[in-house]
């Protein structure tokens, strides 16, 4: 087993600060928005759906196989439950999760592995915004974006094209029309079946199963899933039917044939990151899951 890296308050209090410096270009302009009561189409569903505070998210923790040099200042930021004395150092404390909690963490990381365990499907074009727009009485982007295509002209696309979505949390948010046009119904108990690693919405998800993984795997890894999730979401507003030129963003025009090569490359490219850090998920929940409680006295 590989001795733990012990970080003194000289050594972890510039990685905090990095960290919180480095999630502010995302949590400041959030809570701007918040006080002015402003929303943005774009990043806000980063905060609304994956539900994560922002002062959370720049909390820093270390890096799975990294311990805290005990001092006043540690104690104070690194508390029980999750983190224990031990000797001279601060831990976090896997004795500290519950039943219910471990069996969370080690679902989780089955879901990651066997997600990971798939080859890609890139064929599937973004078009589950499409499929959210068509026929549908109300556009869930309505108030903030307009279409950049007649609504005719949406539902012909989609009609045309015919969707594969294999992902649950997109496909429920479909309109009724487009669910029976989905050549897989999924579902929740068919997740494990049919999350695959091409998905932009699954690639997305490692930001939501990285922060209920919050604090065993770190804040290196909660970082990066975030920032993944930026660049997914980025894409999957571009490739929506929805005009987001007034954000400063260029559309990804998937009812073109150069339009869908433009959105495989950009996901082919995205889903190789996500492969990375969805095995750094799998291998610091491995080390929760697969722990033994921590041997020695309590402080």
């Amino acid at each position: 087993m590989a001795v733990p890296q012990t970080l003194t308050v000289e050594s972890w209090r510039p990685l905090a600060e990095s960290h919180a410096a480095r999630m502010a270009r995302w949590t400041e302009p959030r809570r701007r928005r918040r006080a002015r009561q402003g929303t943005h189409p774009v990043y806000d569903f980063l905060f609304d759906y994956y539900r994560y505070s922002t002062a959370k998210l720049t909390e820093w923790h270390p890096p799975p196989g990294v311990v805290i040099e005990d001092s006043e200042e540690a104690r104070e930021r690194f508390r029980p439950p999750h983190y224990r004395r031990h000797g001279a150092v601060l831990e976090r404390d896997p004795r500290a999760l519950s039943a219910g909690a471990l069996r969370r963490l080690s679902w989780t990381r089955d879901l990651l592995k066997r997600t990971d365990a798939r080859p890609p499907w890139l064929e599937c074009f973004g078009v589950h915004e499409w499929a959210m727009a068509y026929r549908a009485p109300e556009l869930r982007h309505g108030g903030d974006l307009e279409l950049r295509l007649p609504q005719g002209e949406v539902d012909r696309f989609v009609e045309s094209l015919g969707i594969v979505c294999t992902h649950f949390d997109a496909y429920r948010f479909f309109s009724d029309p487009a669910k029976p046009l989905n050549r897989v119904k999924p579902s929740l108990e068919s997740r494990g079946e049919l999350e695959q690693p091409g998905c932009v919405h699954a690639n997305m998800d490692l930001y939501k199963w990285a922060y209920k993984s919050m604090p065993w795997i770190g804040s290196p890894i909660l970082a990066g899933c975030f920032e993944l999730a930026v660049e997914l979401r980025e894409l999957d507003m571009r490739a929506s039917p929805y005009d987001v030129s007034p954000l400063g963003f260029e559309a990804v025009s998937v009812e073109t044939e150069r339009g869908r090569e433009e959105y495989v490359g950009i996901q082919r490219e995205l889903a190789a990151r996500a492969g990375v850090l969805r095995r750094r998920l799998i291998e610091a929940l491995g080390a929760v899951v697969e722990a033994d409680a921590p041997q020695g006295e309590q402080d």
